[in-house]
């Protein structure tokens, strides 16, 4: 029999003695609080199937694995057979192993009495939350959202929210940015004498910085129209969660993270009277200093064979241009290409040039924009930088920047090819709009609305597109949209500030009246672009189109007319009277009235609306009447207008010649 050590034995002591405390510590009962059940393709659970099985074998590994560092844990069943299940959990970052083992077993059980015939579920409890659906990987998502609020009401409700907001904004920082660790985060703030706010905000383990970061905000988002005033309330998102009390809910002792190396009680002694606090103190700076070796030395020799790839600064892309050979284009090679940019190769015209269709060498199809002017050696230089910047953008919903050329007088784009033309070749014709049922429409809505999102937020610029309209969506083969011409005016007008511009870059019709009256921009601008972008694709008629009845001149009118009297569905193209889904019709209505409010903050976010379209428990404020510009405005314009440019101390739009076809972004966020 193998005797061990007095050293090992007492340090084996001290963790199970550290180990059982964590079992002591917090007990309490878990306590649930919502649930959502997810529908599946595959059809609904039945008994004494395989899928059940599965499910039933994932929710025990969730549980057996409750008890592990970090109180995360997500593993898939039969992966790659039709009858995969995949699920996670996620412990709240304050509790301990015990208590989140008894929570996650917990929630497994009132999953399948709360969701009997799903196959999916999300269910959150004060202490944990699962997720599960059948296939083969679970993903991060932010739907649906489930909102509840104390019905009770603070004093002082204004400073109480002006505290809130504060406190929250502070939470979501904190927990983005929290790196490898847990993204958990708690705050505590006086709001009076005799009261103080408590604020927690959680991310799943799973989540990126950035798609954390994007689901607390969404999540916060919903707080003035659920909790706004009231002394409590939580929002559950699949991938996040937020909550706010005027008492202290989570545990005070386990809020701050603690070292990867626990410390034993004192009063355990080893034979020889030493303590094992000395032991520790000996052995575990040694161990730190050999991983620290360790560690240092990898990090060098990695360093080493990568030195390239990170001697680019962010603030710089010089570098980056001088050997991203593969996006900088010859003028020899798009000329090849073009057929020498050949009228039988010409596909359209913007704002900012002709496009041509291309086939490069290797047989790839392409797009080719041929930007019209001379920008000057200084500001070739920053459409180079701009350029190589947006190749970095990648979405599903927006289509790909492949390269650039700048060569003499010469600045030219070059994007991957969609076959399908843009939206309004269909949208606006009265025979091609019959292939656009409502389940394609929706589908554009929504990837319209996910393409934009990743602008605002998720990529690695902030980008501003400011020319969002049915002519700068692209339909591919499936008929998926991808949004054209984003980053346009960044790269190629060179006079913008913070904020505002001095050249008006837009479509009549689609830009918001702060924007048009008087320069300024914001990513409410989109908003607005893409609400009025929602009311075209439900009724199929452009927003200029003039309507006799109801006294309206314009869509964004009409369709308000139409809300107030209750008669939604006039508003829908009557291609689609036969089959459409009457709640998403109507949320989509109401959806796009608040997106077109005059106000920019009444305006919800882009986040926020991708909630909307995703989620039915998500409630909806009432719109407020659509911004007025167009009714002052008695000047009818199409999209074929000649382009143009707009001072900044015109006091009206109406001697305004409007740019088309072309877009825009700045990097800066204003406001958000």
């Amino acid at each position: 029999m193998k005797i061990f050590s007095p050293k090992v034995f007492c340090l084996i002591l001290a963790h199970a003695l550290y180990s059982s405390s964590l079992f002591q510590i917090g007990e309490s009962t878990t306590t649930y609080r919502a649930h959502t059940c997810s529908n599946s393709t595959t059809g609904t659970l039945t008994q004494n199937s395989t899928y059940l099985s599965n499910l039933n074998l994932l929710l025990s590994y969730l549980t057996t694995n409750a008890t592990k560092d970090g109180g995360f844990y997500q593993t898939t069943v039969a992966s790659g057979t039709p009858d995969a299940s995949a699920g996670l959990f996620q412990c709240r970052g304050d509790v301990n192993a015990s208590l989140c083992r008894e929570c996650v077993r917990n929630a497994s059980t009132e999953a399948f009495k709360r969701c009997p015939l799903e196959k999916g579920a999300t269910i959150w409890f004060d202490e944990c939350w699962i997720r599960y659906q059948d296939g083969s990987s679970i993903s991060p998502g932010m739907v649906p959202a489930l909102l509840l609020s104390n019905t009770q009401s603070v004093t002082e409700a204004e400073e109480f929210n002006d505290l809130l907001a504060d406190v929250m904004n502070k939470l979501v920082d904190q927990t983005a940015n929290s790196g490898s660790g847990k993204k958990f985060a708690t705050d505590e703030e006086n709001f009076t004498s005799s009261q103080t706010l408590y604020g927690l905000a959680q991310c799943s383990s799973d989540t990126s910085a950035s798609f954390c970061n994007t689901c607390l905000r969404s999540a916060i988002g919903f707080l003035p129209q659920c909790c706004g005033g009231k002394r409590g309330g939580s929002i559950y998102l699949p991938s996040c969660i937020t909550r706010f009390e005027l008492y202290p809910f989570y545990n005070y002792n386990t809020t701050t993270p603690s070292s990867s190396t626990p410390v034993p009680p004192s009063a355990v002694k080893e034979k020889g009277g030493g303590s094992i606090i000395t032991i520790i103190a000996i052995v575990v700076p040694i161990g730190v200093a050999v991983v620290v070796f360790l560690i240092g030395f990898c990090y060098l020799r990695r360093k080493v064979k990568i030195k390239k790839y990170l001697s680019v600064r962010q603030d710089s892309v010089r570098d980056e241009i001088s050997r991203g050979e593969t996006f900088q284009f010859s003028l020899e090679e798009i000329k090849t290409a073009t057929n020498n940019f050949s009228d039988e190769n010409k596909i359209g015209r913007g704002g900012f040039g002709e496009v041509y269709k291309g086939t490069l060498r290797d047989e790839q199809k392409i797009a080719v924009k041929r930007l019209i002017g001379n920008l000057g050696k200084e500001a070739d230089e920053q459409f180079k930088n701009e350029a190589l910047l947006m190749t970095k953008l990648q979405h599903r919903n927006l289509v790909r920047l492949l390269g650039f050329c700048v060569e003499g007088q010469e600045k030219i784009l070059i994007y991957e090819y969609v076959p399908n033309k843009s939206l309004d070749f269909f949208l606006f014709d009265k025979e091609k709009r019959n292939m656009l049922d409502w389940t394609r429409r929706y589908k554009i809505i929504t990837g319209i609305a996910r393409g934009i999102l990743y602008l605002h937020e998720d990529s690695r610029l902030k980008i501003i597109h400011r020319d969002l309209k049915a002519g700068n969506v692209l339909l591919d083969d499936h008929m998926n949209p991808k949004i054209s011409d984003f980053g346009l005016a960044k790269a190629f007008v060179v006079d913008q500030t913070h904020g505002s511009t001095n050249r008006i870059i837009g479509t009549y019709g689609y830009m918001s009246p702060e924007y048009a009256m008087h320069g300024q921009f914001s990513f409410k601008s989109d908003v607005f672009s893409f609400g009025v972008l929602v009311l075209e694709i439900l009724s199929g008629k452009r927003n200029n189109f003039i309507y006799q009845s109801h006294g309206s001149g314009d869509l964004l009118s009409y369709a308000w007319e139409l809300w107030k009297e209750g008669a939604f569905l006039e508003l829908l193209d009557p291609t689609l009277r036969n089959s459409f889904s009457k709640n998403e019709v109507i949320r989509c209505i109401h959806m796009g009235l608040l997106c077109v409010q005059e106000n920019p903050v009444h305006r919800p976010t882009m986040a926020t609306i991708v909630l909307m379209l995703n989620s039915y428990s998500a409630i909806l404020p009432p719109p407020q009447q659509p911004a007025a510009l167009f009714h002052r405005n008695n000047r009818t314009q199409s999209s074929t207008t000649t382009p143009g440019e707009h001072q900044s101390n015109q006091s009206t739009p109406n001697s305004t010649q409007w740019s088309v076809n072309d877009g825009s972004m700045i990097t800066e966020v204003y406001p958000r």
